[in-house]
């Protein structure tokens, strides 16, 4: 079962990451590329990558809640 955050599959977190990623590709070959109808050239290759690390949590967080293995967290006596 794919589990989704805030509405976004992990296919979907994926392909965005995939766009992202070679938008990093083209941008660093002096190319274009088009994302939701926004066209990024090199000048906009620092928000492509952050795009790219907020991608990749996205897909590391939904592969792990897809894993089992959701956020953990500490149980601490209240004494």
């Amino acid at each position: 079962m794919m589990q989704a955050m805030a509405g976004i599959t992990l296919a979907t977190a994926t392909a965005r990451l995939d766009d992202y990623l070679d938008a990093e590709l083209k941008i660093l070959a002096g190319q274009e590329k088009t994302i939701g109808g926004r066209t990024l050239k090199r000048a906009d290759l620092a928000e492509v990558q952050a795009g790219i690390q907020i991608w990749e949590l996205r897909v590391q967080e939904l592969s792990s809640r897809a894993n089992g293995r959701g956020r953990g967290f500490t149980l601490r006596p209240n004494f």
